[in-house]
């Protein structure tokens, strides 16, 4: 049943991002911006980790997870080291997957020749 509610609860923020391009005729850097920023308002309003219990990779799999990494991590620092650990935690969670998209664009930028 796990798998299911992970196709349906990823599926369903699959088609929300479609519908922004679609039907809101929002940009691809608006829709991700759009989809982080719920993400990140849910996660602030203590719904994403239920979320993610219940549909698993449907939830945490999604460029929404980021925004909930982002809280998330901003939001146990600041318990833990006080203001400061709102910057120290979002690069805290978040550090792996923004180095691997420096390193993966850095070298698409040197083996790939864009068309002119």
């Amino acid at each position: 049943m796990i798998f299911l509610w992970a196709f349906l609860v990823g599926g369903a923020i699959c088609v929300f991002g479609q519908f922004c391009f679609d039907v809101l005729k929002l940009t691809p850097a608006h829709t991700m911006t759009l989809l982080v920023v719920l993400g990140a308002i849910v996660d602030g309003i203590g719904w994403y980790d239920p979320l993610i219990e219940f549909a698993g990779a449907g939830a945490s799999v999604p460029i929404t997870s980021f925004g909930n990494a982002l809280v998330h991590g901003a939001l146990q620092e600041l318990e833990s080291n006080g203001w400061i650990g709102i910057i120290t935690g979002i690069f805290e969670v978040t550090s792996a997957g923004i180095s691997a998209a420096i390193i993966f664009s850095f070298l698409a930028a040197l083996f790939v020749k864009p068309k002119g």
